[in-house]
């Protein structure tokens, strides 16, 4: 999972109740009748709400709460606040893959996973994932995954059908085997005066393609920065470049005020869409939408992009319960719920096998086969190594792109300054 904005109000009301919590101590807080109360910290959609309650109601005597910040990028500089001080954290921490790096590197900060019997649970994950969340040596399981953000490319049937292109799924991803292909398909699109344009923004569409350039983007698996050596990284900002000079892009920011009204008013008609981004894209586009969006494969060889873990902060005090909670929200049941509840698919094998994953249709996508469409591709991914400094270095680098959609830098100018950018933050 990455950005994505959710249930705000009773965030707010969360939060504002746990305020005094957290300004207090680390961990969960007792009732006064001797309960316990598990806090857990997420960031944007995790779709636990009906499992709390299922786990509330299977073990008396615990009460969940969770404290969400919509953005992740809201979310991450707290979470660094909250560890670095030993306090604030709760019970229960999300980490977003291209976070989860820089909290590996002091894997001391949270709760050995193995220690209270995660060792037996390994099979239940994806091989790579279970990996990620691993110390080198094996020896300590900082988390449990949660999510895989397979691949998708969403579009809109109606924009398609104004531009006389094809609307069934199969023959709109036989369009664009390759991001060449998705460049002549956009070029025929606007040729076509619709009035909208192909894609939301360059950032989008440049991730999703730097996350299929091979094993790492920014950074080596030794931590060095390579993000001006990395061929794929250049790669990747070519060819979105390319994609902009065509005037193909919406130049809209993602989770703005105008990329959520474009959604309802039509203003872009494809967007790469990981599976996670589902639930975002049906909330703004609202039901009048209903059935205009589907999806099709995305171009390309397809990659991860985003997912997440479950980690327990040392400074919990309620550590084994809130391991038994992290378990149970990431077992194949879990995540096989959290799955039909916000799209988040699984990372376990075996929820990824169940027929209620792999038979899943989405009604407002057209009853689009989202099981079966993330589901063909998720096994055969492979990791992608993200250093610790993944995500500040990847906003600078949309903020480049942005540059150059607005004018305001030449193509060469802006990935200089993204390089420099990317330079002086790891110094």
């Amino acid at each position: 999972m990455a950005v994505r904005p959710r249930r705000t109000l009773l965030a707010a009301v969360v939060a504002t109740a746990l305020a005094a919590t957290a300004a207090c101590g680390g961990g969960g807080a007792d009732s006064a009748s001797g309960g316990t109360t598990l806090i857990v910290k997420t960031f944007s959609q995790f779709g636990y709400d009906e499992l709390y309650e299922e786990y509330e109601a299977s073990h008396p005597g615990i009460t969940i709460k969770e404290d969400n910040i919509g953005k992740l990028g809201d979310y991450l500089p707290k979470l660094q606040q909250w560890m670095a001080a030993g306090k604030g954290a709760g019970d229960v921490v999300a980490l977003e893959e291209g976070i989860l790096s820089q909290f590996m590197a002091k894997p001391d900060q949270f709760v050995n996973l193995l220690d209270h019997g995660a060792g037996e649970l390994e099979p239940n994950f994806l091989e790579w994932k279970w990996k990620q969340a691993s110390t080198p040596d094996g020896s300590k399981l900082v988390g449990l995954g949660t999510d895989v953000g397979a691949q998708g490319m969403c579009y809109r049937t109606d924009l398609f059908a104004k531009a006389g292109l094809p609307t069934d799924r199969e023959a709109v991803g036989a369009l664009w085997p390759t991001w060449d292909d998705y460049l002549a398909t956009g070029r025929k699109f606007t040729a076509a005066g619709t009035g909208a344009k192909f894609f939301d923004t360059a950032g989008g569409v440049y991730q999703n393609i730097l996350m299929q350039q091979g094993d790492h983007t920014y950074y080596d698996t030794s931590n060095k920065l390579v993000i001006d050596t990395n061929p794929g990284v250049r790669k990747a900002w070519d060819q979105t470049i390319a994609l902009v000079d065509a005037g193909l892009s919406a130049n809209i920011d993602q989770y703005s005020p105008q990329w959520n009204a474009g959604f309802k008013n039509g203003a872009f008609a494809t967007i790469p869409c990981p599976s996670w981004m589902l639930g975002t894209i049906e909330k703004q586009s609202g039901p009048e939408n209903k059935g205009k969006w589907d999806v099709a494969r995305v171009p390309g060889n397809g990659a991860v992009r985003g997912g997440s873990f479950l980690a327990v902060p040392q400074q919990s005090t309620h550590q084994k319960e809130a391991a038994e909670l992290a378990e149970f929200l990431t077992s194949a049941k879990g995540q096989t719920a959290a799955f039909k509840a916000k799209n988040n698919f699984p990372s376990s094998p075996r929820a990824i096998d169940d027929p209620a994953v792999r038979d899943f249709t989405n009604p407002y996508f057209n009853d689009a086969p989202v099981g079966k469409i993330f589901g063909d591709s998720v096994k055969a991914l492979k990791p992608v190594y993200l250093g610790p400094d993944n995500n500040p270095i990847g906003d600078r680098v949309g903020n480049a792109l942005t540059a150059v959609q607005q004018g305001k830098l030449s193509p060469d100018e802006a990935w200089a300054k993204a390089v420099d950018d990317a330079k002086r933050l790891v110094k």
